[in-house]
């Protein structure tokens, strides 16, 4: 829905960074092994699937349509292996860790969510000048984004992710014994990357920024709906933003409201 709001020039280098990065992720999280694969295997296809990325970025070419499509971006907006090796680290992270450290749930989210944030400004700076102090502070509201968007859907997906995948992504919190307190916390870390990545927005061309302002505002929505559901509750169901809802979020960014 949001990305029916970026520019159509845009709109392609996004779906193609998606793409790659949906790919990735469902490699890792049940699909492969539902489809029988071991686990050595599906680790041999993760790595498999990095390689052909990196030598397809290297050379502009490869027989796999979804890497082929994201080389073509990479190599146009200058998405470095900087920004790639992260994200397929952690990746590789959900084939061996079920829990995190602190240490490790922040190296987790940059590489699965805020270098992705960190792609998707470079699609939507391409073309566009701006100084070095406001693609500093782009860069820091596309990373504060992108992790609002990975903590909001761990918060979301407590039992899923623990039940189905066996992973408690949250440092320090044990799902037998989840508490508002618990709940808080994790809010007020939302709400401290929302608030950043809110302050970054008018600085985004308007190619994007109607996009981007959607995405934030269906989460913030998501994070409210969160705070007012019990603990005892959010580790049993899936919270969602009904569809009237959004749609109505969709008028107000298409109008140009900002979070």
């Amino acid at each position: 829905m949001a990305s029916r709001l970026l520019a159509p020039d845009v709109r392609t280098h996004i779906r193609n960074i998606y793409a790659l990065v949906r790919v990735a992720d469902e490699i890792v999280d049940g699909v492969a092994q539902e489809a029988g694969l071991s686990a050595e295997e599906i680790a041999r296809r993760l790595d498999a699937f990095e390689a052909e990325t990196d030598l397809a970025c290297a050379t502009g070419y490869s027989t796999n349509l979804v890497i082929h499509a994201f080389a073509l971006t990479a190599r146009r907006m200058g998405i470095p292996g900087d920004l790639t090796r992260p994200f397929f680290a952690s990746m590789r992270a959900d084939c061996t860790e079920t829990t995190h450290t602190a240490e490790s749930f922040t190296a987790y989210v940059y590489g699965s969510a805020e270098v992705i944030g960190l792609m998707c400004l470079r699609a939507f700076l391409y073309g566009h000048t701006v100084t070095a102090d406001e693609e500093a502070r782009l860069v820091d509201g596309a990373r504060h984004l992108g992790a609002a968007f990975q903590k909001v859907n761990f918060l979301r997906d407590l039992s899923a992710d623990f039940d189905g995948l066996g992973r408690n992504y949250f440092p320090g919190v044990e799902l037998s014994s989840f508490s508002e307190n618990d709940k808080s916390r994790l809010l007020a870390d939302i709400d401290t990357d929302l608030a950043a990545s809110s302050a970054a927005l008018p600085g985004l061309p308007a190619s994007s920024r109607r996009a981007v302002a959607l995405a934030q505002l269906l989460f913030g929505e998501l994070t409210e709906r969160i705070r007012s559901t019990p603990a005892s509750a959010l580790i049993q169901t899936r919270v969602r933003v009904p569809n009237s809802v959004k749609l109505r979020l969709a008028a107000a960014a298409a109008a140009g409201k900002l979070p």
